[in-house]
């Protein structure tokens, strides 16, 4: 387990109403029941250290990524901000793309998946299930596989919905897990979940004006690696 301090963690934006950061792999984006360090905060603790603010400094959690998912991750410095981008989450007016390595090739180059989820909370797992059944909730993604070699496929992600785990349960149930997942795939001796936050973008909260955010997966390690070159070009930065 790695020991972070927010000096490790990147700054990709800062104003008064925002904060956009890169989301390492493994670190929480917000407390859980571990009571672990988490990134909310590390960086409501670079806030206080930074402005020389008395006590706790207010940091809100716009969404959420897994833990074991990195890249953007988008945090409001003001209430006004958090309830507006709240909003904008609500009305689907935030895009959220994501980079995935999957093992196996998707039959279909381009789809539109949907499925009813549920989640079972004690086990943390999240499952598809039928339409009807009492407390699911439709997930609904697009994805598009950018190039395929041997049995890995490299696919970009549209999540249309936002819920918990919906990216790595949804194409387990197709038969091609993410690589790296221990809890929806077959990883065996690796726990590198390849699944990356790359793209984010929203208007902002106060001048409205788009803000988009790119960030690369590491792609100096495997099996990020075997896709370098097609990263590179589908983030275009």
């Amino acid at each position: 387990m790695i020991n972070y301090n927010y000096k490790d963690i990147i700054i990709l934006y800062e104003d008064n109403h925002l904060l956009v950061v890169v989301k390492p792999q493994g670190l929480p984006c917000c407390p859980d029941v571990s009571n672990s360090a988490n990134l909310l905060d590390l960086m409501k603790k670079y806030l206080v250290e930074k402005y020389n603010k008395p006590g706790d400094a207010y940091l809100g959690l716009v969404h959420r990524l897994d833990q074991p998912t990195g890249g953007v991750m988008l945090y409001a410095k003001s209430s006004k901000a958090a309830s507006r981008l709240a909003n904008n989450l609500k009305e689907r007016d935030v895009n959220k793309k994501y980079l995935a390595v999957c093992e196996g090739i998707p039959k279909r180059n381009k789809a539109i998946l949907k499925n009813a989820l549920s989640k079972d909370t004690i086990k943390n797992e999240v499952y598809c299930v039928p339409v009807a059944t009492e407390g699911a909730k439709m997930a609904e993604l697009e994805y598009k596989v950018i190039v395929a070699k041997e049995d890995l496929s490299l696919l970009e992600i549209h999540l249309i919905t936002g819920r918990s785990h919906q990216a790595r349960v949804q194409l387990a149930n197709i038969g091609c897990p993410i690589w790296g997942d221990q809890k929806y795939g077959k990883a065996v001796g690796h726990d590198d979940l390849a699944l990356w936050a790359s793209e984010l973008s929203f208007p902002h909260p106060v001048n409205k004006d788009l803000m988009t955010f790119k960030v690369f997966p590491p792609i100096e390690k495997f099996p990020w690696s075997d896709f370098s070159s097609q990263i590179k070009i589908n983030i275009g930065i």
